[in-house]
């Protein structure tokens, strides 16, 4: 486990990227043994449409807005 400084400083890191998400709020939840990120901008969210992208993303909708983001394989995803 990671001591608090590096915590902190792993999520400072992606605080720009978060402001640019145009959600007020972002659930976040990982399936570490399917290795699968789930972000949901609605709680509840009852999708009624997905989407898999090319790059192994499920986008999900509700009513045409998007609901949520599944990432399949997502520790072996690149930052930047």
């Amino acid at each position: 486990m990671k001591d608090t400084g590096t915590i902190v400083k792993d999520i400072l890191a992606i605080v720009p990227d978060l402001l640019k998400v145009p959600y007020s709020r972002i659930w976040t939840t990982y399936d570490e043994e399917a290795d699968v990120l789930y972000i949901n901008f609605k709680k509840p969210s009852h999708a009624d449409d997905s989407k898999l992208s090319d790059d192994d993303v499920i986008i999900r909708h509700e009513k045409g807005k998007v609901v949520g983001i599944t990432v399949l394989n997502a520790s072996k995803r690149k930052s930047g």
